[in-house]
């Protein structure tokens, strides 16, 4: 199994589209989170911690809301990865078990940004992280409406980008057009035996 960590705004999800187009099944931790937060049980605990504003009218997850909690004070992020990440965890175990069992998978990627903070990579055969410099990160994310603050302050809530880049096994840079892009993890790929023969 390949692990995916990444700078934000670096375009992991990018480089798992990459890795999918040549047989790999994409385990989006990311997606999970989402889901997790939705949970009735976690919704309601979030609600009793940080009050009513942490669901939107709808009463689906305010994500914006929350992240004005969390990356405000590490203390609360600490609260709240301890509640979703076992949700997490147990989701994205299940879909390896899923990808692992279909002869039509050539080999499982594990897209989770918070990968090494939860301790997920021993999980993995490789890891690989994707990164780009930083202004092109920020471009990318000033597009979803983030400042270079708010860039910061997810930063700063997640192993610094040096030590990710440090414990992964091979690093792939996205700093131009998808073929590119492509080419490079077509090389990882084949350096690591998993391009199709």
């Amino acid at each position: 199994m390949v692990g995916l960590v990444g700078g934000i705004g670096a375009g992991k999800s990018a480089a798992a589209a990459a890795f999918a187009r040549r047989g790999g099944r994409v385990v989006d931790a990311d997606a999970l989170g989402h889901a997790a937060l939705e949970r009735p049980d976690v919704k309601r605990q979030l609600v009793a911690w940080w009050g009513p504003g942490v669901l939107k009218a709808d009463g689906t997850a305010n994500r914006r809301a929350i992240a004005g909690v969390v990356f405000a004070d590490p203390a609360e992020r600490r609260r709240l990865e301890g509640l979703v990440y076992p949700h997490i965890g147990a989701r994205a175990a299940e879909a390896v078990r899923a990808a692992q069992a279909d002869p039509a998978v050539r080999f499982v990627v594990l897209d989770a940004a918070v990968m090494l903070e939860a301790g997920w990579a021993g999980a993995c055969d490789r890891v690989a992280f994707v990164d780009a410099p930083r202004a092109v990160r920020l471009a990318r994310v000033a597009a979803r409406g983030w400042t270079d603050a708010d860039l910061a302050a997810r930063e700063a809530a997640q192993l610094p980008l040096d030590e990710k880049k440090r414990r992964a096994d091979a690093v792939v840079v996205n700093d131009g057009p998808p073929e590119r892009l492509q080419a490079r993890v077509d090389g990882l790929l084949a350096e690591w035996g998993l391009l199709p023969r």
